[in-house]
């Protein structure tokens, strides 16, 4: 009876430890989600590319311009899209910018609006009209 627990737990122990083991996903230093976020990268990203896109399938909608993604060996084109605005947010754009270290990626991100509601508004003092 004995040796029959102990194959049955030592046969748990070997289907589940690679499970186990395989969760443990590990990324590679250096990557965030889609995007390259680690130590400066040395090779300046080359020009952006203009793209030409046709009317918004939205009124609303906003474009976001595409942008060079480094892919650890190079750059590679990420094309631009259509995009349904954020409420009370704004799009900063992706960009390269140099540092220290070489060059890093920034934006690319919904960025609370603190500007409020009185975007594109100027204030007029009333006794400007005063002659």
């Amino acid at each position: 009876m004995r040796i029959s627990v102990c194959r049955i737990r030592n046969a748990a122990i070997a289907l589940l430890l690679p499970l186990a083991l395989g969760a443990c996903v590990v990324e590679p230093p250096g990557y965030y989600r889609n995007g390259y976020y680690g130590a400066g990268i040395f090779l300046a990203p080359p020009a952006p590319r203009v793209e030409y896109y046709g009317p918004a399938p939205n009124a609303a909608d906003i474009w976001i311009s595409g942008y060079w993604q480094w892919t650890g060996g190079g750059y590679r084109w990420q094309r631009g899209y259509w995009s349904a605005p954020r409420a009370g947010y704004r799009w900063e754009p992706h960009r390269w910018v140099r540092a220290e270290d070489g060059w890093r990626m920034a934006g690319g991100r919904w960025m609370r609006d603190d500007r409020g509601e009185h975007r594109g508004w100027e204030r007029r003092d009333d006794h400007e009209d005063d002659d």
